[in-house]
């Protein structure tokens, strides 16, 4: 995304606000708060970013700042209290109310979902019989896992949804493969409505929302219009966006929003109770795209170099981008929101300046090419991949490299897909990598399995996309 969207100035009330919030607390909080609060709006404009706000908790006491625009027609300031969709970050609160089943007894991870919702079908009957919660969790259930279907905005949204799912393909056997499935979590969510005999977002407002007093959360798209909403951002113009995804993917992400404290209040509840413990423990270890981390019970799961354990997500919706870390361990948690721009360079500003002072860790190197590039063996890779939203189209390159693109089917991903062709060399026998960075970053894709030729059967970059 380009660089240059009009930003506004940092909200003063507001923000003098959160900075008077943690005026009695001493060393680096008060530290950390201030620099957040004068280097916020100069990351932003340096970045193009279009609005952001950040809320750092440790030890129990939050604080919060915010910069810049809700839309950057209107230039309406975004304050602490605006609310941003969380994107991905809302399959945690799916978790946590799945977790909330096992722990009264009345949901079993390890039974086929079909005990629950009979009529649970998929195009691969077997697959359909035995995946259970635990997959749907962990994201290795393996059937196609970007539907976005519209089943309208009743009550019955969630259920018309799986009723339509019954064309989804088994892209990898059920226990196989990590691939991310924003599907399998609206069936979480079904999950729950059939097992609390209530709407999805009610229960949601109503076990989570009103039980921690949160003030902002929009649990249907209905409700930002109540609130100071802020608006994504898309395209090399940074242009608002005008619609909203499908509202029964909510249980996956499409709809909650929040302001960035309220998101961290929610996080105190996991810090401060133990009732969601096991939602910590690794359940699979994904592909290694460079990073490191491990898959638990909806979140994600880091390790930092002073030997301290961490979990997070992430979320995209329709113009934004949500970060969320946290560490138990040093009672410390920071999520970054934005609405449009080159979001990961001041995001890991933000991170590596908080984590630092405040939990003594630091975040891993990103990847990068290796400085001898060594030649990709293109006849194993070479192919056109699918998976639910999009093709992956590599073809030979020069130099020993591969062109690698992008093609989406789907309107989400031809919203969200950069759909340049990029060079990418070998980063590991069993992985590439892009050659340039884009959006500050050096994209890993991982080559998993092998066809009856020998190819590759599967490349992964986060989902797995199956040679054609």
């Amino acid at each position: 995304m380009a660089r240059g969207a009009q930003v506004g100035a940092i909200e003063d009330g507001a923000a003098l606000t959160a900075l008077n919030r943690i005026s009695l607390l001493g060393g680096n909080v008060n530290t950390t708060a201030e620099w957040l609060h004068r280097r916020l709006p100069e990351l932003i404009a340096e970045h193009g970013i279009v609005g952001a706000q950040v809320a750092v908790l440790h030890n129990g006491e939050i604080v919060d700042t915010a910069a810049g625009v809700l839309n950057n027609v209107t230039n309406e300031p975004v304050t602490t209290d605006s609310i941003f969709q969380i994107g991905s970050i809302t399959k945690v609160w799916t978790a946590t109310l799945i977790q909330e089943l096992v722990n009264e007894r009345l949901l079993d991870l390890d039974r086929p979902v079909r005990d629950v919702i009979p009529r649970f079908r998929l195009a691969d009957e077997q697959a359909a019989q035995v995946i259970t919660p635990r997959h749907l969790l962990s994201h290795t259930a393996g059937f196609e896992g970007d539907l976005f279907l519209d089943t309208g905005t009743g009550d019955d949204m969630l259920e018309k949804y799986l009723e339509l799912m019954g064309d989804a393909k088994q892209e990898t056997p059920p226990g196989e493969l990590y691939t991310y499935c924003n599907s399998g979590f609206v069936v979480l969510g079904r999950l729950v409505e059939v097992l609390r005999g209530k709407p999805f977002h009610t229960v949601l407002r109503e076990r989570l929302v009103d039980r921690l007093g949160l003030r902002t959360p929009a649990t249907r798209h209905a409700e930002y219009s109540g609130r100071r909403a802020a608006e994504g951002h898309l395209g090399t113009e940074l242009k608002p966006v005008d619609e909203l995804m499908t509202e029964a993917d909510g249980p996956a992400g499409s709809v909650l929003a929040m302001c960035a404290r309220d998101l961290l209040e929610f996080v105190r509840m996991h810090l401060e109770t133990t009732e969601f413990d096991a939602m910590r423990e690794t359940q699979v270890v994904p592909p290694d795209f460079g990073l490191g981390g491990r898959q638990g019970l909806g979140w994600m799961l880091h390790d930092y170099d002073n030997g301290m354990a961490g979990m997070g997500h992430t979320g995209q919706t329709l113009g934004f981008l949500a970060w969320l870390r946290v560490i138990p361990e040093a009672g410390f948690a920071i999520t970054v929101l934005t609405n449009g721009g080159e979001a990961l360079p001041v995001v890991t500003a933000l991170y590596e300046k908080a984590m630092h002072e405040l939990a003594n860790a630091r975040l891993p190197g990103l990847p990068k090419p290796p400085a001898t590039p060594v030649p990709v063996d293109v006849e194993r890779v070479v192919g056109v991949y699918r998976a639910a939203g999009l093709d992956v189209h590599i073809a030979a390159g020069e130099q020993g490299r591969v062109k690698v693109r992008y093609v989406p089917r789907t309107k989400v991903y031809e919203a969200l897909t950069d759909t340049d062709e990029h060079e990418y060399t070998w980063f590991r026998d069993d992985a590439l990598i892009a050659v340039e960075e884009k959006d500050g970053f050096h994209s890993v894709i991982v080559l998993c399995g092998r066809d009856e030729q020998d190819r590759v059967k599967w490349v992964h970059y986060g989902r797995a996309a199956v040679r054609q």
